[in-house]
């Protein structure tokens, strides 16, 4: 999987679970029960995963969705 964007801010969580949901893109949350560890204090951000092959379409929707500033550079992969 691969990280599509990384936010402590649970209400960009939200909106971004919403557009993923709409366009069909399967999607995970990771590192959302670290708050039960840090007291939810928002201190640990969460990482919002894709599929490799779902990443495009991924950030292609967020930016439509005027969002695309909260995405990271693209970097390349090296296998």
């Amino acid at each position: 999987m691969a990280e599509l964007l990384r936010t402590n801010d649970p209400a960009l969580i939200s909106v971004v679970e919403s557009i993923l949901m709409e366009e069909g893109i399967d999607y995970h949350v990771a590192d959302s029960t670290i708050s039960v560890m840090e007291g939810s204090i928002g201190a640990f951000q969460r990482r919002l995963l894709v599929h490799d092959e779902e990443l495009e379409a991924a950030r292609t929707a967020l930016t439509e969705a005027d969002l695309g500033h909260w995405l990271p550079p693209l970097r390349v992969r090296r296998r």
